[in-house]
């Protein structure tokens, strides 16, 4: 897990895009960060396109140390809960101020409500794109579409397609929303198991095993769990999704590159 106060970016190679399709976790704590740990928040990496897919507290650390922040061509915030997009405040001060300044405003794809808490037209340096259910965004080599879930207000999961594959995210959901949504042939769906089987009904969230059983249902290949609150066992999040799943399932950590 890289440590939250560095601030540059990692030694690495250059990065040769080529046709790959990564997601790359920079948090994945629910509801609050734990100890070390950080908000929602993940760049997706298709050929020459990144895009930053939710920011939540935390998450910006992390992503200097994967990408330089002037390189990504937009932000996707699926919802107005704090934990999935106050990161925003450190991407336009970046903007604004960071070694390398944007020359133009950062495309912004949220629900309305998360622009009127950002407070938007208060920087010029976030271009602010409305998004609601059945809504469709290109952006660079990859398009996104939109879906409603069943959590509060507005909250949108997103299908990413780019490349040949797609990656579903659930972003935030109970029980009343179905995967399939997302449409057929995910290569891999990231889905929210907040908790366990016992905690169900006490919030609306997803337990591990209505994940796996979601992912199922919707034949996504690979399953990745995220949003699991801080205080519930790792290893019991992975084992009852599983059973559910009726095969492997990954684990999102901060860090963590997954590729379609």
């Amino acid at each position: 897990m890289p440590p939250k106060s560095t601030p540059t970016r990692a030694a690495s190679a250059p990065h040769d895009p080529g046709d790959a399709f990564t997601l790359t976790v920079l948090g994945c704590d629910g509801s609050w960060p734990g100890p070390g740990g950080a908000g929602s928040g993940y760049l997706v990496r298709v050929g020459d396109t990144a895009v930053l897919l939710d920011a939540g507290p935390g998450t910006f650390a992390t992503l200097q140390s994967v990408i330089d922040p002037a390189e990504i061509d937009a932000v996707v915030i699926s919802h107005h809960h704090h934990d999935h997009w106050t990161d925003l405040f450190a991407v336009d001060t970046h903007a604004r101020f960071g070694a390398r300044r944007r020359r133009a405003p950062l495309p912004v794809y949220a629900p309305v409500r998360v622009a009127e808490l950002a407070g938007e037209g208060t920087t010029p340096m976030l271009e602010w794109h409305p998004i609601t259910h059945g809504d469709r965004a290109g952006i660079g080599e990859v398009s996104c579409a939109f879906h409603r879930t069943d959590h509060a207000e507005e909250t949108l999961a997103v299908r990413i397609d780019g490349a040949g594959r797609a990656l579903g995210y659930s972003a935030d959901s109970g029980p009343g929303w179905s995967v399939e949504e997302l449409g057929s042939a995910l290569d891999l769906l990231l889905c929210e198991a907040t908790y366990t089987a016992e905690h169900e009904g006490t919030a609306g969230h997803l337990s591990a095993r209505q994940a796996g059983s979601a992912a199922k249902v919707a034949g996504a290949r690979r399953l990745v769990l995220t949003h699991r609150w801080p205080t519930v066992d790792a290893g019991a999040v992975v084992q009852e999704a599983e059973a559910a799943f009726g095969g492997p399932v990954e684990q999102a950590t901060i860090g963590r590159e997954f590729e379609l």
